[in-house]
């Protein structure tokens, strides 16, 4: 069994390009610790920051366990309203992480099925998703997203403002990182299309829609890895940015944005703790996130190792 497991790691290319990267290492631990505290948040966190009933206002404030006027109740302190911080930056963590996966996979969707197609059929379609891309690009990401998350809000009614502001972040932030997607697969497509494979799926008389899906999108799932990685922690980053500015998450269900803006209330008054542990929990997400996705390009392609 072990020689079998050592022979699969050594054809392994992936593997062995990992196992002797201690960065790239460094990186997945982290962010797996990220992933699994804001998973298991409901269960590890000491209280839960969105029962209002737990939430005591004279706690407010309590600074960390190592200082003067602390209480051993709450590790890290606590934030304005008597919430215990590291529970809410568990469950935040658990909240930003929710909506950039889910505005990342409907990115990728998008942007895929639309690069295939522009890639493979070319001509019109190809020019007018072009065009659009272009000038979407021209528009920073936080714009585009801030633009259709008030679009969003003028349309639906006041009162499901609140019940529908995780699908509207998810439609906004997603429709903001499908051009990635979408150039990188067209070009990819472009290269798969002249191959002789593509080529005899052709004359064997097999439809467009199932020469896209089972022949060329197998080939060309590297990239797209790549790009699902790095744009994942985009997709958080523009998250916490909305919810930093207001436009995110309602403010009864804080995301990492939300804790970080109440914070940079306090920071000048000596409530350091406040604003210093969701930011450095956000930092070492994305850069954790951003690591692995460098690692994979890396890998994925031989010209840069």
């Amino acid at each position: 069994m072990v020689k079998r497991w050592q022979k699969w790691a050594r054809e392994n290319e992936l593997f062995y390009l990992f196992s002797n990267n201690r960065i790239a290492q460094l990186a997945a631990l982290l962010a797996f610790l990220c992933v699994a505290g804001a998973a298991l948040s409901p269960w590890i966190a000491p209280s839960n920051p969105y029962d209002i009933a737990s939430i005591d206002i004279m706690d407010s404030l309590i600074p960390p366990v190592w200082s003067e006027n602390s209480d051993t109740r709450f590790l890290i302190g606590t934030d304005d309203q008597g919430r215990d911080l590291l529970s809410a930056i568990l469950y935040g963590t658990r909240l930003s992480l929710l909506v950039g996966l889910l505005s990342i996979s409907f990115a990728c969707v998008l942007g895929v099925s639309v690069g295939l197609m522009a890639g493979y059929l070319g001509g019109r379609f190809d020019a007018i998703v072009m065009r659009i891309a272009d000038v979407q690009l021209s528009l920073p990401a936080i714009l585009t997203a801030l633009l259709i998350d008030g679009v969003a809000r003028g349309i639906l009614p006041r009162e499901q403002h609140d019940s529908l502001m995780i699908v509207v972040l998810t439609v906004a932030i997603g429709l903001s990182l499908w051009v990635n997607f979408a150039r990188t697969v067209r070009a990819s497509t472009f290269v798969e299309r002249n191959k002789e494979y593509v080529q005899s799926a052709e004359i064997m008389g097999m439809h467009p829609i199932r020469i896209m899906l089972v022949h060329i999108l197998p080939n060309i799932l590297g990239p797209i890895l790549v790009i699902l990685t790095v744009d994942l922690a985009v997709a958080v980053l523009l998250e916490s940015t909305l919810s930093f500015l207001g436009v995110g998450v309602p403010p009864n269900q804080p995301s990492l944005g939300t804790l970080i803006r109440i914070g940079t209330e306090y920071m000048f008054s000596g409530e350091w703790w406040i604003v210093i542990f969701p930011s450095a929990m956000l930092i070492i997400m994305v850069i954790s996130i951003n690591v692995l996705g460098d690692f994979l390009r890396d890998a994925f392609n031989p010209r840069l190792r």
